[in-house]
């Protein structure tokens, strides 16, 4: 009986410490985002470097979705959201007006923090990788 016991307790420690229980948890994209103002400190579309573009806009993700990037009376909107796929983090931006539908992609987290967030798109079609960085204003 004692033997059938500790069997008993040896093979329930086993089936508990298997299980998938994490107590870290990874911060997720949307805690950044929608915290304060960004900016693009780079952005690399097929091979060339892009980041003039933005140059002076400030980026404001909003907690519905939606968000605006302003550079003085200029003010351009857009959406967003987060999700994973493929077991990787990703961003999804859309804009329809130029040349802010450059950034429209779903983007790969490649690096957060609080004042970074870096992401990169490998394109389908050509196989090129697109390279875009935010960071907290």
């Amino acid at each position: 009986m004692k033997k059938l016991l500790t069997s008993l307790l040896l093979v329930s420690l086993l089936f508990f410490s298997c299980s998938n229980n994490s107590t870290s948890i990874t911060p997720t994209t949307n805690a950044f985002i929608e915290q304060g103002n960004w900016k693009i400190t780079y952005f690399e579309d097929n091979s060339k470097n892009e980041t003039a573009k933005f140059s002076g806009f400030v980026f404001h993700f909003n907690s519905n979705g939606s968000v605006s990037a302003t550079s003085g009376s200029t003010l351009v909107n857009g959406t967003w959201s987060s999700g994973n796929d493929d077991s990787q983090d990703k961003l999804y931006l859309n804009f329809t007006t130029s040349p802010f539908d450059d950034l429209s992609e779903d983007w790969h987290v490649v690096e957060q923090n609080s004042s970074t967030i870096k992401l990169e798109d490998v394109s389908g079609g050509n196989g090129g990788t697109d390279y875009l960085t935010f960071e907290k204003v």
